[in-house]
């Protein structure tokens, strides 16, 4: 019961959910998916979210197991506790490797387009000030930001309707024009664009109405679902099949043609404001990581972690020289891991609870 003093709400879990699903990956998703699929590649986002959504639901079958504790408590008192443990220290290791690849590219996303002659280790020196703000406070705190930011950006998203009216929906046709093969190759891509959902074996105990954590992440991948296809769909009719291949963000490059006579430059604007959405990606992650972490050694306090992963992400950047294509290849090499943990350890946890509940059943009669 110690999990219920810091309760979230039903909104708040679907928009940690998806705020965690839609980060960076949105400014060049459209393009991932026309190199491998062309303009069918729309088809592999429904895939992908049937993928998603079915290992989202296995997730809260496995949790409904033990509905008081996180993932590292379920695997505790199941497995004991040196296997909680190991399983804390995956966990760290990975959200803090996944947390830090994607508040790194924020950064380098700001530096192209925002701020180039600001040094990375200054950027984000600045960054850090909110995270820390934000990730040393509770998840109620963490959920009514993701609920905040929710509302007060979703209006952004209005201006991709803009370069509807110069779109060419023929781009579309003819529908598997070059059959299954692409589109299933870049299902691959699309269940990586999900990702994010796992978060509910963390969010799961801090959830008050429990009975719709089901319904609640399936509204949350489904959310995702909608702004993947339209910034993906908008994408594919305004530009030509070969031409969106040659913008590294065509996401942003779509605003170019949005015009204001008090404004100019929207896309820079636009990324200034979707830096906030980026938040709900990296804070929830950031979190996991330090909660993790206060499991690991047994404190009820997560806020002294922060400062000190923080100050790591700083020490990295200032030693490491940072690029978009070495942060890309940190990304490719988090993919295996992301999978087991996202789709595959589910499935293989959830099979065994079976097992175990079937086999004590048949001891007690």
């Amino acid at each position: 019961m110690k999990y219920t003093q810091n309760p979230i709400t039903f909104m708040q879990y679907i928009f940690l959910i998806h705020g965690v699903q839609v980060g960076v990956g949105l400014l060049t998703l459209p393009r991932e998916l026309a190199e491998k699929a062309g303009t069918d590649g729309w088809i592999a986002l429904i895939i992908g979210w049937l993928f998603s959504t079915l290992a989202s639901l296995i997730i809260i079958q496995v949790m409904k197991n033990y509905p008081n504790g996180t993932i590292i408590d379920l695997i505790t008192n199941y497995f004991g506790k040196w296997c909680g443990k190991i399983a804390a220290v995956i966990f760290i290791l990975y959200y803090a490797f996944i947390g830090s690849t994607i508040f790194v590219r924020e950064g380098l996303f700001i530096q192209f387009w925002i701020l180039p002659q600001t040094n990375m280790v200054i950027l984000l020196l600045l960054l850090s000030i909110p995270s820390y703000l934000i990730v040393r406070n509770n998840i109620t705190i963490v959920g009514r930001y993701a609920e905040l930011v929710f509302f007060m950006t979703i209006w952004m998203f209005f201006f991709y309707f803009n370069p509807l009216k110069e779109a060419h929906w023929l781009h579309l046709l003819p529908i598997i024009k070059e059959g299954w093969f692409p589109i299933l190759t870049a299902v691959k891509t699309t269940i990586f664009s999900y990702l994010g959902f796992e978060i509910a074996f963390f969010l799961y105990p801090f959830l008050q109405q429990k009975h719709k954590a089901s319904i609640g992440i399936v509204i949350a991948n489904t959310l995702t679902l909608v702004v993947f296809l339209i910034v993906t769909i908008v994408a594919f009719t305004f530009y030509s099949p070969d031409e969106i291949t040659q913008y590294k963000e065509p996401t942003i490059n779509l605003l170019k043609i949005v015009e204001f006579k008090f404004l100019e430059r929207l896309e820079i604007v636009y990324l200034s404001l979707y830096i906030f959405v980026i938040s709900t990606t990296v804070l929830p992650i950031f979190f996991v990581t330090v909660f993790s972490a206060s499991q690991l050694f047994g404190k009820q306090d997560h806020s002294k972690y922060v400062g000190w992963l923080l100050l790591l992400n700083l020490v990295y950047v200032f030693f490491l020289p940072q690029s978009f294509d070495k942060n890309t290849q940190l990304q490719k090499m988090s993919e295996p891991i992301s999978f087991l943990l996202g789709y595959a350890f589910p499935l293989c946890l959830w099979v065994y609870l079976l097992l175990y509940s079937h086999l004590k059943k048949r001891a007690i009669k």
